[in-house]
């Protein structure tokens, strides 16, 4: 028997710490400055048919999520220039499932992995340089209805990245490619 949740969350689901401390802001800014290369290291051998598979029964393929990558770290880039600039903007939700049904997640992920590049760049720029206080900055998810600091949206990002990435690699692993 398949274990749907394992499959869904390999690492286990996003759990923010009682405290967020300056070393686990370290980790996650290190960890998302080299994430590009982590993912493209794991995808860059990869046949068609290894791009087209699910990495669980009614889940997306290896290429939606290298896609929902780009654009859900697009978003969060946009959302964190968003909260540095402005007094706790809400933000703009978006419907990931039906962004995945687009054109443009069946098409090539060579622009994807740029924009993942690109984004993680300077994303990693604008981390490395906030302050204290800027990390306690936030922005409101209007869908969730809460306000959220920028130091638990960057540990949100990290699991992120390694959440879809083992999802990724616990496929490879499986299939034994």
């Amino acid at each position: 028997m398949i274990d749907i949740e394992l499959l869904k969350y390999p690492i286990g689901k996003f759990l923010k710490p009682e405290n967020i401390s300056d070393q686990h802001l370290k980790e996650a800014i290190d960890y998302l400055r080299l994430f590009p290369q982590y993912l493209e290291d794991t995808v860059n051998k990869l046949t068609e048919k290894q791009w087209n598979a699910h990495y669980r029964p009614g889940g997306w393929t290896v290429r939606q999520v290298v896609h929902h990558l780009s654009d859900s770290h697009m978003n969060a880039l946009i959302r964190f220039k968003l909260a540095l600039t402005e007094h706790n903007p809400t933000i703009k939700p978006y419907d990931e499932t039906s962004w995945a049904r687009l054109p443009d997640y069946s098409g090539p992920t060579d622009t994807a992995l740029t924009l993942i590049k690109g984004i993680h760049l300077k994303w990693a720029v604008i981390l490395e340089s906030m302050t204290s206080s800027d990390y306690q900055r936030t922005y409101f998810h209007p869908e969730n209805q809460t306000t959220v600091p920028l130091s638990e949206v960057t540990l949100m990002y990290h699991w992120h990245s390694m959440h879809h990435l083992a999802q990724i690699q616990h496929l490879i692993i499986r299939e034994k490619w």
